[in-house]
């Protein structure tokens, strides 16, 4: 499978996170507002081991589909807030009181959020198997 553009690529990791029971899904576009990548996704997970899980499965199935690892991986030592860099799209996969208490997306508050319906049909159209 071809390497989508880097919205397409937010939206199968978001399609990706989906399937696995990920919780509260957003994609922001942070293109026009920071260098630092083109899209965040952002996920809650209900447990440690479910951050291990889903951040696992993105990487081994992005891995899979388009033959590509993240340039670099974060995690803090208890798992509760993983981070993959794809370059141009971030995965932030956070237990759901660490997306509370950080609440990035307040901080990002500026950037277009891609609406779920939008990032859904996008999954659809690139046909992933999920």
């Amino acid at each position: 499978m071809n390497a989508p553009n880097s919205r397409e690529f937010a939206c199968a990791v978001a399609g990706i996170l989906d399937n696995r029971l990920a919780k509260d899904i957003d994609i922001l576009n942070i293109s026009n507002i920071s260098v630092i990548a083109d899209y965040f996704v952002i996920c809650s997970a209900t447990s440690s081991t479910h951050v291990r899980t889903l951040a696992g499965h993105v990487r081994e199935t992005i891995k899979k589909l388009y033959e590509i690892l993240p340039q670099k991986e974060e995690a803090d030592s208890k798992n509760r807030w993983y981070l993959l860099d794809y370059g141009d799209v971030v995965v932030h996969i956070m237990h759901h009181e660490e997306r509370s208490y950080y609440a990035i997306e307040k901080f990002w508050s500026h950037a277009c959020r891609i609406d779920q319906k939008e990032w859904q049909e996008k999954v659809k159209e690139l046909n992933i198997p999920l």
